[in-house]
């Protein structure tokens, strides 16, 4: 039999390798410290609490904070869900004669973690305000100004888009909210670990992110909850043991809190070195696949990206039969928690890109140990697998010919 062919793994967005430094930081948590944090009269007990604090303290200088304002989660689906409906069922407010309970803003194309919790919102009696990016794919501060109205609660706009990389105005958002005293959350998934952060500069009050993204375990993520001006309140979804400030009850996943903790350390360290390096990367993506066909497009903004995130539309080919046309590149059709519908990509559409071209579109995501060779090998197979499609399309035939596709009536033919 023979051996199977090495993948080419271009799905950093979806989950990162966890990183060796942060396995062998959680080892001993699992056999030899194996305490439960909340025990205070033994040994045990105090060395997994010592633990969590370094980790505390290691989340918070990724994200230049507090450590008592990090609490630990499951990942950013629940720090989002703990974000956004802890603080408007706590915030909650009914202007006179009115039946809502308040307002929140978002837009169209946040991650389902974010879109879901508002819509349970809205059953639950509150009203959500959906804005639409520009075709560049950015919510823009000025954008969510115009939503705001005097019973606006919360607004939650993500920093960085987890399908096409398109960078919001954040920290103009920040200050927006700050000046009209509304809390502003953002899911900062794409971005923290990736990109600099500094909540006070930036003008966050609540920010969700995942250690999975960042190399370390899955299971575990944080939420930054500010302290001080304004002192940020919220409802807890899970009661119980009053763990994390009681906003997120339940025995600490020590060994993973841990692992999480070194990962934003290294995130930390390496920073700008791996920007840079990364930044290289997708720039070829971006340069070469469209420079070696025609009909590909580079979805959002062509410069307001994350380094590592790239979208990339063929024309004239079926999304599925490209992915398996490239069956030894590891990537994603649109965003992993949506990649099993065959509808075309939610975010994709809100940019106004049509089916067609959703249907064809790649997200290719880079990470911490993508080499330049496997970006070439990607350019090549992805070029070659796109042109082994379109010599079976007579509609790329006849675009070749110069005919106007939209202009054909196909039901008398």
């Amino acid at each position: 039999m023979a051996a199977p062919t090495k993948l080419t793994y271009l799905d950093n967005a979806a989950t990162t390798r966890c990183d060796p430094r942060v396995v062998e930081a959680m080892l001993p948590y699992f056999s030899d410290v194996y305490g439960n944090a909340g025990s205070r009269n033994h040994r045990f007990g105090w060395e997994a609490e010592d633990a969590i604090e370094i980790a505390r303290e290691q989340a918070a200088v990724l994200l230049t904070a507090q450590p008592k304002e990090i609490i630990f989660t499951s990942g950013a689906t629940e720090s989002n869900n703990l974000a956004i409906r802890g603080a408007a069922n706590m915030y909650a407010k009914s202007p006179a004669g009115s039946s809502s309970r308040g307002h929140i803003i978002t837009n169209i194309i946040e991650h389902k973690a974010v879109l879901d919790p508002c819509n349970r919102l809205i059953r639950e009696g509150f009203e959500v305000t959906f804005l639409e990016p520009g075709h560049d794919g950015i919510i823009t501060c000025a954008a969510v100004e115009a939503a705001m109205r005097a019973d606006t609660i919360l607004v939650s706009v993500m920093w960085a888009n987890n399908e096409i990389g398109t960078i919001n105005e954040v920290p103009a958002i920040g200050a927006l909210c700050h000046a009209r005293n509304v809390l502003f959350h953002t899911d900062a998934t794409q971005w923290a670990g990736k990109m600099p952060v500094d909540v006070e500069r930036d003008q966050i009050d609540l920010l969700s992110w995942s250690s999975h993204k960042i190399y370390g375990p899955k299971g575990v993520g944080g939420l930054y909850v500010r302290r001080r001006k304004p002192r940020v309140r919220l409802e807890a979804m899970i009661d119980g043991g009053g763990q994390e400030r009681g906003m997120r009850s339940g025995t600490q996943n020590v060994a993973g809190i841990v692992g999480f903790g070194k990962a934003c350390e290294l995130c930390f360290a390496s920073g700008d070195s791996e920007r840079a390096r990364l930044l290289a990367l997708r720039k070829k993506l971006d340069t070469a696949l469209p420079a070696a066909m025609e009909a590909v497009q580079v979805n959002g903004h062509p410069d307001r990206r994350v380094p590592h995130i790239t979208n990339i539309s063929f024309g004239f080919v079926e999304g599925e039969s490209l992915m398996m046309g490239i069956s030894d590149i590891a990537c994603s059709s649109g965003s992993a928690c949506t990649s099993a519908s065959l509808e075309p990509s939610y975010v994709l559409k809100g940019l106004g890109v049509g089916d067609e071209m959703a249907h064809s579109s790649l997200r290719l995501s880079l990470g911490r140990w993508t080499t330049e060779a496997e970006v070439d090998h990607a350019i090549s197979a992805i070029t070659k697998a796109v042109n082994h499609l379109r010599a079976m399309s007579p509609l790329y035939d006849l675009w070749k010919e110069g005919i106007d596709l939209s202009k054909i009536d196909w039901q008398s033919h």
